[in-house]
């Protein structure tokens, strides 16, 4: 979300220490999982300091589009949880990647997912419960 931020700062902004400014005020509030108070700051920037307004929209849709998923990371880091999608994607690259995309194929929505599903209950080890009894059991890792 960081590179996200300054990415479309730097295209919205006049300068870079007005983009850093901005992101100095804009990243604690979304640290603090504040979207509402972000996206104020983001309409309520100086029009003397943009360059280009779409760009600054372009960030509050993107921050309101993704508002359920931006978690409170100050909480996240003090319970001892992950703050980074590094395990999601490499998850990503495991499960689906690595054959939809390195063998020129085109995939529907719903071939894609169901490949992804397939392959996880594969690595999981999980397929006999599921085509026996078509159940998958939730379980958390440790």
């Amino acid at each position: 979300m960081k590179e996200k931020c300054k990415l479309q700062l730097s295209l919205a902004m006049t300068g870079r220490s007005v983009r850093n400014e901005t992101l100095k005020r804009l990243l604690p509030l979304l640290w603090y999982g504040l979207v509402d108070e972000a996206i104020a700051l983001l309409h309520a920037l100086p029009s003397e300091q943009v360059k280009a307004p779409e760009a600054v929209e372009r960030l509050v849709n993107y921050l309101q589009r993704n508002r359920p998923h931006i978690p409170c990371y100050a909480v996240r880091k003090h319970l001892g949880l992950r703050n980074s999608s590094q395990l999601g994607e490499k998850m990503n690259d495991l499960l689906v990647a690595e054959r939809q995309k390195h063998n020129g194929m085109s995939w529907s929505v719903a071939g894609s997912s169901a490949l992804a599903v397939l392959t996880a209950l594969g690595r999981n080890q999980e397929q006999a419960d599921w085509f026996e009894e078509g159940n998958i059991p939730f379980k958390l890792a440790a």
